[in-house]
């Protein structure tokens, strides 16, 4: 610990938020420093990075669904874990140069926040990817435990903090106190289900076919969980599924609502279900701290008043949600002497 410490002067040590959607990086006193999709651009049929492997992130998304056929724009995370190996790495280790810049002399520790529900096989892979990256200790933490400390909650002490991260490919739940997780849930039903319900409603009711980053769109502009005071329409563009010539059509706030209705519902089931196996001196601390939202699902507008109508708790977005999970891994960082024991004992299991 003490040569970690000595090395870190000479090192840029980060904090990442590694999403299915997107990939932030905390660095300590400057806060965010990067945040960029987690899609990288290759080209067909191998693992090579195009534009000398900066074809990663900002670049890359660009390119979603207007790849010629040798360029291939992939997400290597899918439902907030691995599933390309030698993508992810290559996306880590331009993250990690980017935010470490020229000062290599000695790697950087990395705390990389991972779902609850994660395997062991796949806490290897994300050691394994990080290492291989260019970090020099790697340390894994639970996404809800870094959100409840990015949003302040008061997660060390004797009594419950609830917190619902609603990323792009899970949904975290958890109650914790005393430093600790009591009670989580972590489903595989988040923004991306959003987005392909919204995507299947398309096909279903005007035969079009329209990509990801409109159905993206739609659900920023037009999404919501409880019925809108101004009701909306918007005009969409896609491919027209029997013709297959391009087209628009428009859209409204209430059809793209109906189509929210069944991932909403199971993120909705997994709160409820972790509150019914709560301990109940928990749950009476609930009643008077509610439960905390955060991830971009938190900004879809009226889901804290749904989730207040389907538990009885008071229910509130954090600020900044999006940065929530990052500013965890950045404090936790910070304070891995306190941790020590666990954060070893972690990585000898794997």
């Amino acid at each position: 610990m003490l040569f970690d410490s000595l090395f870190s002067m000479f090192s840029v040590d980060m904090g990442i938020d590694l999403g299915t959607c997107n990939t932030l990086v905390c660095v300590k006193g400057e806060g965010i420093v990067l945040n960029e999709p987690s899609v990288v651009a290759v080209r067909k049929g191998t693992n090579h990075v195009l534009q000398n492997g900066n074809a990663v992130g900002l670049v890359a998304k660009e390119m979603l669904g207007k790849t010629p056929g040798s360029i291939t724009a992939i997400r290597p995370l899918k439902d907030g874990v691995i599933a390309d190996f030698d993508i992810t790495e290559a996306m880590l280790g331009y993250f990690i140069r980017k935010v470490h810049g020229s000062r290599r002399l000695v790697r950087p520790r990395v705390v990389i926040a991972v779902p609850s529900g994660i395997t062991a096989v796949e806490k290897r892979a994300v050691y394994g990817s990080a290492e291989r990256a260019g970090a020099r200790r790697v340390y894994l933490v639970e996404e809800p435990m870094a959100a409840g400390i990015g949003a302040g909650l008061p997660i060390a002490e004797a009594r419950a903090s609830m917190i619902v991260d609603i990323g792009g490919g899970t949904t975290e739940v958890a109650i914790m106190s005393l430093a600790d997780i009591t009670g989580s849930d972590s489903i595989r039903v988040a923004g991306d289900d959003m987005d392909e319900a919204i995507t299947n409603h398309m096909k279903r009711t005007y035969n079009m076919q329209i990509g990801p980053q409109s159905a993206e769109m739609l659900k920023i502009e037009l999404g919501s969980a409880t019925t809108l005071e101004d009701e909306r329409t918007i005009d969409v563009r896609g491919r027209d599924m029997i013709s297959g010539l391009p087209r628009k059509s428009v859209v409204t706030s209430q059809e793209i609502r109906e189509s929210l209705r069944e991932p909403i519902s199971q993120i909705l089931d997994a709160v409820t279900h972790t509150l019914e196996k709560c301990e109940p001196e928990l749950a009476a601390d609930l009643v008077d701290t509610g439960i905390y939202l955060c991830g971009g699902g938190a900004l879809l507008s009226g889901i804290e008043t749904l989730m207040a109508d389907a538990t009885g708790l008071t229910v509130s977005v954090v600020d900044d949600p999006l940065s929530c999970v990052a500013r965890g891994t950045s404090v936790y960082l910070e304070n891995l002497s306190e941790w020590q024991d666990s954060l070893e004992s972690d990585r000898d299991d794997y």
